[in-house]
């Protein structure tokens, strides 16, 4: 399964190191923008979103968004002991190691 969501987010996001248009847009990627981080590029961003798209649903992504807004949700997602946090956390960390996989960011 995992070899499958990663050829087909190889394949949504070839084009993410560095292309002349944003690309995808979202909330991940605006969140990605807004957070202000040094490493965060609109190429990169929306990057991100497109491995989003491809493997989270449009919940978990609003989910995702409020990590950005306050990362000590973030914490205490992952020091739950509640099933469907467990289950969220156990989708996000799949989520963060593909983005981290396919999408690099750029020098800008």
């Amino acid at each position: 399964m995992r070899y499958f969501l990663l050829a087909g987010a190889l394949a949504s996001v070839a084009a993410c190191g560095g292309g002349a248009s944003r690309g995808a847009t979202g909330a991940i990627s605006e969140a990605c923008l807004e957070a202000d981080r040094r490493a965060a590029s609109p190429a990169l961003c929306s990057c991100v979103q497109q491995v989003a798209n491809q493997s989270l649903s449009g919940s978990d992504q609003a989910r995702v968004v409020g990590f950005f807004e306050n990362p000590q949700l973030a914490q205490d997602t992952r020091q739950s002991d509640r099933l469907g946090d467990e289950r969220f956390w156990d989708r996000y960390r799949a989520f963060t190691d593909l983005a981290s996989e396919i999408c690099r960011p750029t020098d800008a």
